[in-house]
């Protein structure tokens, strides 16, 4: 894929980018591996004051940011405002929260290991290279950095293609917020340059948000070379109904889960699995509700749905659903590409989906739904865990056996009763399975980045 931003809401290029030449990728790898040294000296108080100040950069930037998000992906403005600001709240948490993340312990009886003294303390690991997605473009990349460079990490970014623009102003953020020159660079290049990159002395680990098969080939680098890695790649989430469930407000929340972000984040609620009981009734709520959203121009507040962020992800997408639809699936509402120009797909509900079909085993990414019914809890597990992903999931039911057997049984990183599955600063984020390895965010996400050092004194 070229460099260049692209408005999906017309095809139309913006503005194109040269890839950094391999001299400059050489110069921004010893930039950012000399800031290591310097940042590492540090102490969580200035990094704190740092990152302080980047935030509310950030903050100062919400609507540049917004419409540069927006005209890049595709995304509603309203939502880019808002990840704009998650972004901006991650990274005053992380300026507050580090040090006591990081303060490691102390054994209460040390001479149980004959010592007079025996601690553990977290110490950066260097330079942690960083591949990122198109679809949260500022947040994916912030909840890494946030915590890594309070941790005293440094960071390089190799960015989605098409989102460039984005790279770019998160080149410079942070240094603006005063981390010390090379702290956090963008990369420019081409995804083929990763390997290079990844297998530099100088970069200690890597992290990647992204497809699976991009997962398993920067796992299976960083492996070779004995570097760590975190991995989060994607999710097929279940969202079971049960019939205690207060159906109004599941029906509403599914549709958000569904189509937040244009139907394009990993944590989107994509297969429907509801009770017999209630399954006309949900279906028929669900899908009149998913067929009122206005899809549209992304930066017109009125619109709930923008357009795909890529030709080719709207391509796949409707693949998908021309193959389930050619093999006896249901379109209850949209099943095809919305006229005109952009990359736009209809809100789309889909039943009598089977595992015959593409859509049953591989991620739908965008505002397409799946729903299955189910006659018992045994049978939801079963469906909901018939999966090679274990993202998020979520369980409506007011029955406390009923969830407690649910959240016990579900296969995922996360599980959210009676809500959306969402990211918060506050809670670890990531997934087993064919979604990845390792977390975001709290304090096991910037632990993760560290060196855990046990010391014993005689």
């Amino acid at each position: 894929m070229a460099i260049a931003s692209i408005n999906p809401a017309t095809g139309e290029i913006i503005r194109e980018f040269p890839a950094h030449t391999a001299d400059e990728v050489e110069e921004r790898i010893a930039s950012a591996h000399a800031a290591f040294g310097r940042l590492q000296e540090t102490d969580f108080a200035t990094r704190a004051r740092w990152m302080h100040a980047a935030a509310d950069l950030l903050e100062e930037d919400v609507e540049q940011v917004a419409s540069m998000i927006t005209e890049e992906m595709g995304k509603p403005l309203v939502q880019a405002r808002a990840e704009a600001r998650k972004s901006a709240t991650a990274m005053h948490f992380y300026a507050d929260r580090a040090e006591e993340f990081l303060s490691g312990r102390s054994l209460d009886d040390p001479s149980a290991v004959n010592a007079s003294a025996a601690t553990t303390r977290y110490q950066p690991l260097g330079v942690v290279l960083a591949v990122m997605p198109w679809n949260y473009p500022i947040w994916q990349v912030v909840r890494f950095a946030a915590p890594a460079l309070m941790a005293g990490n440094t960071g390089l970014l190799k960015h989605a293609s098409n989102v460039p623009q984005a790279a770019l102003y998160l080149d410079s953020l942070f240094e603006r917020g005063g981390f010390p020159p090379g702290s956090f660079r963008s990369l420019l290049i081409p995804a083929a340059a990763v390997e290079g990159v990844l297998r530099d002395r100088r970069v200690a680990a890597a992290t990647l948000t992204g497809s699976e098969p991009a997962g398993r080939s920067v796992a299976s680098i960083a492996g070779s070379e004995v570097k760590h890695v975190v991995l989060e790649l994607g999710g097929s989430d279940p969202f079971v109904v049960m019939p205690s469930a207060d159906l109004d407000s599941a029906v509403a929340t599914a549709v958000t889960s569904r189509t937040t972000n244009n139907g394009q984040a990993c944590i989107n609620a994509k297969r429907f699995i509801v009770h017999d009981e209630i399954y006309d009734a949900f279906v028929e709520r669900f899908s009149a509700a998913m067929e009122a959203l206005t899809v549209g121009d992304p930066l017109d507040a009125a619109t709930d749905i923008g357009p795909l962020a890529t030709a080719s992800g709207r391509d796949e997408l409707a693949a998908l659903v021309d193959d389930a639809l050619a093999k006896g699936a249901t379109a209850r509402v949209g099943g095809s590409t919305a006229p005109g120009r952009g990359w736009f797909y209809r809100p789309t509900v889909l039943t009598d989906v089977d595992g015959g079909m593409r859509l049953y085993a591989e991620e739908a990414f965008g505002p397409v739904a799946t729903v299955f019914r189910v006659a018992d809890t045994e049978e939801a597990l079963r469906i909901a865990n018939d999966t090679t992903f274990g993202l998020s999931s979520a369980v409506w039911t007011q029955d406390p056996a009923e969830e407690e057997l649910l959240v016990a049984g579900l296969q995922a990183g996360a599980v959210f009763v009676n809500g959306m599955s969402i990211s918060y600063p506050e809670l670890p984020f990531g997934g087993i399975k064919d979604s990845g390895v390792g977390r975001e965010l709290s304090a096991e996400g910037i632990r993760e980045f560290c060196n855990l050092k046990s010391v014993w004194k005689a």
